[in-house]
C-alpha cells in the first residue's frame, strides 16, 4: 500500500483510501464536482474528482473507495486529481491501514496512566479518580479508542489518553519544583482535564463533532461527567469538588481560547500551562514529521499563530 505520507507531486496512483468526507461543490462556472478528503494511518490528503464521468462510480462519506489518478499540488499542500473511483469490496483492504494511531503503546500508557491515579494520597479524590480509570469499563474503553482532537493535536486513536499522560507527567513535575502547588488536586485535575473529549468527538473513523460537541464543547461536558461521578463518592468534600470542576473550566486559560473561567488557583494555572505545553509541542512535531526532509518555511500555523521551520542542526 502506498501510504499518503509517501505521495509525491507528479505520481500516478491506484490505491484504496478511507473517504473522511465528501462534498458536492460547483466551479464558478456552474460546474458541479466533488471535493474529497482522504484518509490513511498515516494522514489525510484533499482530493478532487472534477470529472463526474462514467468511470466515478456512487460512494459516499466513510466508505473505502478506490481512486485512481495523479499527484499534484495546490497552494503548497498536496492534492489529488482523481480521475476513477468505486467502493472497495470487503477483502481488498484492511481497516488498521486508515485509522492514524499512537505510535506510543496504548496498553503500557493506560498502566502508567494508573499508577499515577494510585499515587493520589486523598482516599476521597483518588476513589474519585478510579470511579472514571478504573471501574467504569464503557469510559476506559471510550477513552483508550478517543483522540484529543479532531485534526490539531493528538487526532488518533489513543491520542487522548497520551495527552493526558503527558500533561500529567508535566504537573507532577511542576508538584515537584513549585511547593506551592497540592499535587493530589492538580494530578486529579490533570487526569480528568479533557475527559469531556469522549462525547465531544465521535469514535473513529468518524472522529467529528458530536451534537454535545457542537452544543456544549468538551469543558462543559467534562465539568458535568465529573460532576456526576463525584456524587457516587460518599463524604466529597464539596470545596474540592469545586477546586477540580473549576481547573477543567479554567484549563483553556483565556476567554478567546473557550474557557468558561480564567484560572483563579495555582493548580488551575499549572494545568493551563501544562495543557498548552504539550499542544503545541505536539501540533509543531506532528508538522514536523508531515514535511520530513523540508528544511524551509512550512507556513503559518493557526495554533501556533506563526510560520515555522525546522531548527538549523548543529
Amino acid at each position: 500500500m502506498k501510504y499518503i505520507e509517501t505521495l509525491r507531486e507528479g505520481e500516478r496512483f491506484s490505491e484504496i483510501y478511507l473517504c473522511k468526507s465528501k462534498q458536492v461543490a460547483k466551479t464558478k462556472m456552474g460546474k458541479t464536482y466533488y471535493s474529497l478528503i482522504l484518509q490513511d494511518k498515516t494522514g489525510t490528503v484533499d482530493g478532487k474528482i472534477w470529472e463526474l464521468s462514467s468511470g466515478i462510480d456512487h460512494f459516499d462519506s466513510l466508505d473505502y473507495i478506490k481512486v485512481d489518478g495523479d499527484v499534484t499540488s495546490f497552494q503548497g499542500a498536496l492534492q489529488l486529481n482523481i480521475r476513477r473511483a468505486r467502493v472497495a469490496s470487503e477483502g481488498e483492504y484492511d481497516p488498521a491501514d486508515y485509522l492514524p494511531v499512537s505510535s506510543k503503546d496504548i496498553g503500557q500508557m493506560y498502566q502508567q496512566l494508573l499508577a499515577l491515579v494510585k499515587s493520589i494520597k486523598n482516599e476521597k479524590v483518588r476513589t474519585l479518580a478510579e470511579r472514571f480509570f478504573v471501574e467504569d469499563a464503557d469510559f476506559i474503553r471510550s477513552f483508550k479508542a478517543h483522540s484529543a482532537a479532531k485534526t490539531v493535536h493528538h487526532g488518533f486513536v489513543g491520542g487522548l489518553l497520551e495527552h493526558t499522560l503527558s500533561v500529567a507527567r508535566l504537573c507532577d513535575y511542576y508538584c515537584s519544583h513549585y511547593p506551592v502547588l497540592k499535587r493530589d488536586l492538580l494530578i486529579a485535575a490533570a487526569l480528568f482535564h479533557d475527559i469531556g473529549k469522549t462525547r465531544e468527538l465521535s469514535e473513529f473513523p468518524e472522529n467529528d463533532y458530536t451534537d454535545d460537541g457542537q452544543l456544549l464543547g468538551h469543558i462543559v461536558i467534562g465539568t458535568i461527567m465529573l460532576d456526576e461521578k463525584i456524587k457516587t463518592v460518599p463524604g466529597f468534600p464539596e470545596r474540592t469538588a469545586s477546586e477540580l470542576k473549576h481547573c477543567i473550566l479554567a484549563h483553556h486559560g483565556e476567554y478567546e481560547f473557550g474557557s468558561p473561567k480564567k484560572p483563579a488557583l495555582a493548580e488551575a494555572l499549572a494545568l493551563n500551562f501544562a495543557d498548552n505545553t504539550d499542544a503545541k509541542l505536539q501540533t509543531i512535531t506532528e508538522l514536523f514529521a508531515g514535511n520530513y526532509g523540508n528544511s524551509g518555511w512550512l507556513g503559518f500555523n493557526r495554533l501556533l499563530d506563526s510560520n515555522v521551520r525546522m531548527t538549523t542542526e548543529l
